[in-house]
């Protein structure tokens, strides 16, 4: 690869970067909006996040959900009190192990992700009315390919140790 191949390169990750901040703190902030959307006593949009995967997963161990999402059992112990305290989420012990809890949506905790959920899926399509369906496509497949080679990623090392 020569200079300018190798410029014009550094120029694309660097517009891939921060492409992808921008996309990361817009996020952030749209799942703040879908935890209110659930719950308006929630706050911050890692309530949502949890939530949507205690829809797909039904009942699972605690311990598994903070590995799911990269955290540790006191970090999402508190999340799950949280969302308990309202009503969403139910616990119980695990009867194949005493010292572990399963936790799992209540009715509604189900019912109130799901109102959420179509209110998103809803901004999503107009949001996205004026493209074409290959498009659509493309992206849903480049989306996946990044989040598979994202799992797959080292951790960042601490540029200062």
């Amino acid at each position: 690869m020569n200079e300018d191949q190798a410029a014009g390169q550094e120029r694309v990750f660097r517009a891939v970067e921060r492409e992808v901040a921008v996309m990361f703190r817009r996020g952030r902030a749209r799942s703040a909006e879908m935890s209110r959307l659930v719950h308006p006593q929630l706050e911050g949009g890692v309530a949502y996040s949890l939530l949507a995967h205690l829809y797909d997963v039904g009942q699972v161990r605690v311990t598994d959900v903070g590995c799911h999402f990269g955290v540790g059992k006191a970090t999402i112990s508190r999340q799950i009190k949280a969302l308990e305290e309202l009503g969403l989420v139910a616990r119980e012990p695990d009867p194949q192990d005493g010292r572990a809890s399963l936790v799992s949506l209540t009715e509604e905790g189900g019912a109130r992700y799901r109102r959420a959920h179509e209110a998103r899926l809803a901004s999503f399509r107009e949001m996205l009315a004026g493209w074409e369906p290959v498009d659509l496509s493309r992206f849903a497949e480049l989306l996946a390919r990044f989040n598979e080679s994202v799992a797959a990623a080292p951790r960042l090392a601490d540029p200062f140790d």
